[in-house]
């Protein structure tokens, strides 16, 4: 049997320079420096940078704030345009063979796209016969049997107008790709806290003394967040990990930045790395808590005066054993008492975590689990102590802010009653889910998705293919191609508009940061000759389709009469009202949590509280998997097939603990067909990795084939990461 042992390796170092400067090169240096230091925000995780203060800066200053994965979006902005001879020469399932990162690097969509229902090809056309059609089509479609879908890429404008016409078309089935993430730390920090954001900002980590990174691998997705972690070490701090996944780059990272991390090998980012098994997070969460209250370690004085739900909270860990804690998650006692230690010991605390804590059928309750182990020692509420989501998308936290969701806040929607003029539906309408379950079922004729994949995004591929074939006319606005905009096309319709990337639209945009901060990005770098700006496009098609509904879409046009909407009618965002003469970048009001008044009726705090039970393991399907995103990805966008960090060479792998991988009999590199009962994929390659034995990891999207529809009852949000599973080894002939 060949070997199985995990190989060690050390995030970030040299090969990640030269990767950086070899993916510079091939864009061109030039363009590279242009694109990189003009005053626009990063276009990729939601950490954020850039902006007013310049490209690769940050809002503490700091230079250069820049990674990786800043660089690969910007390569596939700077690209040339699909020729328009390739869509006359090859048809749509000569593009469906293609992989997502084939498909991205054809180049950049230079003109619109139609494909008529049953054809077989795409066809150029001009903008006018574009937008005639789609503006056709909305006008003969019930408002009801249509969804409006925004990534969280595209601009706080874009966003804003593209909510508003939906609403002033009929529908509030508006939603966006939060219900795919973090709809579920939303709910829960707005239930524990009464605000669904960071209540921590960017300096608040240069004086943090424990951070904890739950369910997060920002060695591989948010880069620059290592830098803080490492300072944090620095300077005598803690980082505590807990992840069933021991991912090399939070054991140890060497940072590009600093000649002595590269000198050295690496610094060492986690103080300690708690490993449950998958879906276990509840009960290792009430574990620490129990071992705080039984070690004197609350914050008796926070807990009375600022606190409320603390006795039942109390007595339910009181009730919960310490075997059942451990039987659960998988770790010892005495682990998670020396984290409770740590923890009492600490100052100023922050908790982070990722979508390894929302995408579970219970992500709503791992959240406020999180929120009360920081109630506990009163870490929210002070400034370099609170709680700290880590988002993906660079702006997925602003277009939930200016009313991409299915439900808007009351006072907002009678705001735009009001300053419109105008009565806005106020029926609550379809999550991300629901919209394409509705469209399998047949009850959706037209969609509008700005930007994302949405196809690649969603779980159950095979029924998510479906459901995108079901509806009639779907129309892309989008910089570049991916399976999203060639899957599920075979008999409905689709037009594709190509749209300008950030640092090329037409007027400045604004976007916000994880951190709840709104930075002004200036655009105009002119790389395409016929693309246009999401903003404009759907303001013609609000011009279009709606001349007589009481707004005047060409007034939408013009981004500083959104931005003085937006600042009349959204709590926080006031400043807009003046940014683009004052240039003044700005945290939104009321989010950052530096004092114990709390954003609640009361001003209070909450302890909430959940029963847990040991969960009985489906003989048919004993393993359990979580889908993660490669090194070499950003979302669902593949730049790299190779997983650096992991040390697999094939996107169609299963990662497995070699005590799984010897109680197989399989060998290290051989296949194995992975089954749930959702669907399966054959033929996978084994990697070893350092898992839990019995825990699975398989790369997204490509493992949505085995996600079923299970979610959130609350949030929404899908089991991306709790699939019970079955191996089945392939021997060879």
């Amino acid at each position: 049997m060949q070997n199985a042992t995990v190989p060690q390796v050390v995030g970030g170092g040299p090969k990640k320079i030269l990767y950086t400067l070899s993916t510079l090169k091939r864009i061109g240096l030039l363009q590279s420096a242009k694109a990189l230091t003009s005053h626009n925000a990063c276009k990729a995780c939601g950490l954020g940078m850039g902006g007013q203060r310049g490209g690769m800066t940050n809002e503490l200053d700091e230079f250069p704030s820049v990674c990786n994965k800043s660089v690969q979006a910007q390569s596939t902005d700077i690209q040339p345009p699909i020729p328009e001879e390739l869509f006359a020469r090859h048809g749509l399932k000569d593009f469906q063979e293609l992989s997502g990162r084939e498909l991205e690097k054809l180049g950049r969509l230079g003109t619109p796209l139609f494909k008529a229902a049953g054809a077989s090809h795409f066809t150029p056309v001009d903008w006018d016969a574009a937008l005639h059609k789609a503006a056709e089509v909305m006008r003969q479609t019930d408002p009801q049997r249509s969804f409006f879908y925004a990534s969280g890429r595209s601009s706080n404008e874009a966003g804003f107008v593209l909510q508003l016409l939906a609403r002033l078309y009929g529908t509030n089935n508006v939603t966006n790709c939060s219900y795919y993430c973090h709809q579920a730390t939303g709910m829960a920090m707005g239930n524990s806290l009464g605000t669904g954001t960071s209540t921590v900002d960017l300096h608040d980590l240069t004086g943090c003394d424990l951070v904890f990174v739950i369910g997060a691998n920002p060695a591989s997705n948010h880069p620059r967040f290592i830098h803080k972690l490492q300072a944090v070490r620095e300077r005598g701090g803690q980082v505590v990990v807990i992840n069933p996944a021991k991912e090399p780059g939070m054991v140890k990272f060497a940072l590009p930045k600093s000649a002595k991390s590269l000198l050295q090998g690496g610094s060492e980012i986690a103080s300690e790395y708690l490993q449950p098994r998958i879906g276990t997070d509840l009960w290792l969460f009430k574990g620490l808590a129990k071992a705080l209250l039984e070690n004197q370690g609350a914050d008796w004085d926070f807990i009375d005066h600022h606190t409320q739900g603390f006795d039942a909270f109390a007595t339910d860990l009181h009730s919960t054993d310490w075997g059942s804690i451990v039987a659960a998650c998988g770790i010892a006692q005495a682990e998670i008492e020396r984290v409770a230690a740590l923890y009492a010991k600490a100052s100023h605390a922050v908790f982070a975590w990722g979508m390894g804590m929302t995408h579970h059928v219970n992500g709503v309750e791992n959240i406020e689990y999180i929120a009360n182990l920081a109630l506990l020692r009163g870490m929210v509420g002070k400034p370099y102590a609170g709680l700290l989501p880590l988002r993906g998308h660079s702006n997925v936290q602003g277009i939930g802010t200016v009313g991409v969701k299915p439900e808007l806040p009351d006072y907002m929607l009678h705001g735009l009653e009001q300053h419109f003029g105008v009565k806005l539906p106020a029926a609550p309408g379809m999550d991300t889910l629901a919209s394409l379950e509705a469209a399998h079922r047949g009850e959706v004729d037209f969609a509008l998705m700005l930007g994302g994949n949405l196809y690649a995004a969603t779980p159950d591929s095979h029924w998510a293919e479906q459901a995108l074939e079901r509806i009639g006319f779907k129309l892309f606005l989008t910089t570049t191609l991916n399976h999203g905009h060639v899957t599920g096309l075979e008999q409905g319709a689709a037009l594709i508009l190509p749209v300008t990337a950030r640092d090329e639209e037409w007027q400045p945009t604004t976007q916000e940061s994880m951190f709840n901060y709104v930075r002004l990005s200036d655009g105009g770098i002119r790389r395409l000759a016929n693309v246009r700006p999401e903003s404009s496009i759907l303001a013609e098609l609000g011009e279009r389709v709606l001349p007589d509904c009481g707004v005047d879409f060409s007034l939408l046009r013009d981004h500083r009469q959104i931005r003085s909407t937006l600042a009349s009618v959204v709590k926080g965002l006031e400043p807009l009202a003046e940014i683009d003469q004052s240039k003044g970048e700005f945290h939104i009001g009321g989010r950052i949590l530096h004092t114990q008044a709390f954003p609640t009726p009361d001003q209070s705090a909450r302890f909430i509280t959940h029963p847990t039970a040991l969960a009985a393991v489906d003989s048919a399907y004993p393993y359990t998997l979580m889908t993660v995103r490669s090194e070499g990805q950003f979302n669902s966008i593949v730049y790299e097939e190779t997983d650096a960090y992991r040390q697999t060479d094939d996107r169609w792998s299963v990662l497995l603990s070699p005590a799984t991988i010897r109680r197989l009999g399989v060998e290290a590199h051989g296949r194995v067909t992975v089954r749930s009962a959702q669907g399966e994929m054959r033929g996978v390659k084994v990697f070893p990795f350092d898992l839990p034995d019995g825990n699975v990891m398989a790369y997204y999207p490509e493992a949505n084939v085995l996600v079923g529809r299970e979610r959130d009852p609350r949030s929404h949000t899908p089991a991306f990461k709790s699939i019970p599973v079955t191996l089945e080894v392939e021997r060879q002939a």
